[in-house]
């Protein structure tokens, strides 16, 4: 910064990044590799936080090694729990950083484009989000009925979404959000779709969306199903009901 003494330089702010994981033992070392590769050249302050389902394939000691050489790689085991939207609020709460993020541990999410939303993150937007549906996105490998009920999906949070920072992927779970935006919010814990409830509910006033190519799952098996479907339309159902509270009340 010209004129600015160098002591006196605002330092770039942190960044807590979850890889929640369940049984994804063949993916992580090759996660966390790219991971790396990608924050490193931003010369960031940052922390990579594991958080673990309590999966029996031998990830916890993979990941340990790991941690024993990078203190900015970190290990969170959670027993008795299961759920990505937990692991997610669970790494985030364990953390001080001004900036969290998500990413998925089967490589679907390219690390490669970290440093896109980042860029994003430093223009000053509340969210950045790597989005499949902006221009220039994709969905690459994709059965139609597949695609078809994920556009399904979004159109349903249309009426939900506030209209100043809709966004065209809410269903995202690949993004970056200011922590300041979601300090006092009590996130749901169950299902996957956390993305919403932070547009929904948070503090919101500004969103970038980053168009990304979805990749195929590189190992192991995907951990959606009928159990996250029904959490998904369990939680579109409290945010209606308390949409339409808020509606009567007066209040936004």
């Amino acid at each position: 910064m010209e004129g600015v003494p160098r002591a006196a330089a605002r330092e770039p702010a942190k960044l807590a990044l979850v890889v929640p994981t369940l049984n994804e033992v063949a993916n992580i070392e090759r996660t966390l590799q790219r991971i790396r590769s990608s924050l490193d050249p931003l010369e960031i302050p940052y922390e990579v936080i594991i958080v673990d389902d309590d999966s029996r394939d031998g990830i916890v000691d993979v990941v340990r090694k790991i941690t024993a050489s990078d203190p900015r790689v970190r290990l969170l085991v959670r027993r008795n729990a299961r759920g990505l939207g937990g692991a997610v609020v669970h790494g985030w709460e364990r953390s001080e950083a001004e900036i969290v993020g998500v990413i998925d541990a089967d490589l679907q999410h390219p690390p490669e484009f970290l440093p896109h939303l980042w860029k994003a993150m430093e223009s000053g937007v509340d969210v950045a989000v790597a989005s499949r549906y902006a221009e220039h996105g994709s969905l690459r490998n994709w059965h139609p009925v597949r695609q078809g009920l994920s556009r399904l999906a979004i159109w349903l949070t249309w009426p939900l979404q506030k209209p100043a920072v809709r966004v065209q992927d809410p269903m995202s779970g690949f993004f970056l959000v200011r922590r300041d935006c979601i300090r006092n919010l009590r996130l749901e814990t169950q299902g996957f779709k956390i993305l919403l409830e932070i547009l929904v509910r948070g503090n919101i006033q500004s969103v970038t969306e980053v168009p990304f190519s979805f990749g195929p799952r590189e190992a192991g098996k995907s951990k959606a199903g009928i159990k996250e479907g029904l959490h998904y339309l369990s939680l579109l159902g409290r945010l209606y009901r308390a949409g339409n509270l808020s509606r009567r009340t007066g209040h936004r």
